[in-house]
């Protein structure tokens, strides 16, 4: 996928390319608003990785632009701790998803390929894994053809595992993308634990395979083996 990096921390920058070109990405940089609103103008990206906080500019208005163009860029925004606000803002115009710094590689790359997967959803009805169908249009998940009786928690747990298979995802991206701000975080994730078991417990009973694997210290991975 070929992606836009905007972040003026040139050696955050640096590590970012590196570890998704590493993953098979084509990566462009940009380190000002300046640069980033030229790129974004004459380009179009599978994922635009975004640090709001830019020396000449906000990257917000980037955000504004690239939506006033109708753009399909797809947004992953970069931000400090301290700026809800900012998160918020940038969601609510256009953005995909946020990561507030610091943060795991891993942790990112999990994002920009969930974010670049929901493309493969649009204009699908129905998202297969071997025996589990999801009808997006309905939020129904289905199981050797046996409706799973899910919670909705769990429909989005599961979906968010589907649209990250293959990849490792770490709790902490499981509260965001689950609770996003409507949580308070803390060093205990039973919660998520929960949700993860009664899910596989589900899916188990409906005669799946034991898809969900737990990788010790990292989180969780959805895949066949």
């Amino acid at each position: 996928m070929k992606l836009l990096i905007v972040e003026d921390e040139k050696a955050l920058s640096r590590s970012i390319g590196e570890y998704l070109k590493m993953e098979g990405h084509i990566c462009e940089f940009a380190q000002n608003y300046h640069e980033a609103f030229i790129k974004t103008a004459d380009n179009t990206y599978n994922c635009i990785i975004l640090d709001i906080g830019l020396p000449d500019g906000n990257g917000l208005d980037i955000i504004r632009e690239l939506k006033k163009s109708k753009s399909n860029d797809r947004i992953l925004i970069l931000s400090a701790k301290t700026s809800l606000e900012d998160k918020l803002t940038g969601l609510k115009i256009g953005a995909d998803d946020y990561l507030t710094k610091p943060f795991h590689m891993s942790e990112l790359s999990a994002r920009v390929n969930s974010i670049c997967r929901r493309d493969n959803f649009v204009g699908f009805n129905e998202v297969t894994f071997n025996e589990i169908m999801v009808r997006t249009d309905e939020h129904q998940a289905f199981a050797n053809d046996q409706l799973l009786n899910l919670t909705r928690k769990e429909y989005d747990l599961l979906l968010f595992f589907m649209a990250n298979r293959d990849r490792i995802v770490t709790k902490e991206s499981i509260v965001e993308h689950l609770w996003g701000d409507n949580v308070i975080l803390t060093d205990s994730f039973d919660f998520v634990y929960t949700h993860v078991k009664n899910l596989r417990k589900k899916l188990l009973a409906n005669n799946c395979g034991n898809y969900i694997k737990v990788i010790y210290g990292f989180g969780y991975k959805f895949c066949e083996s």
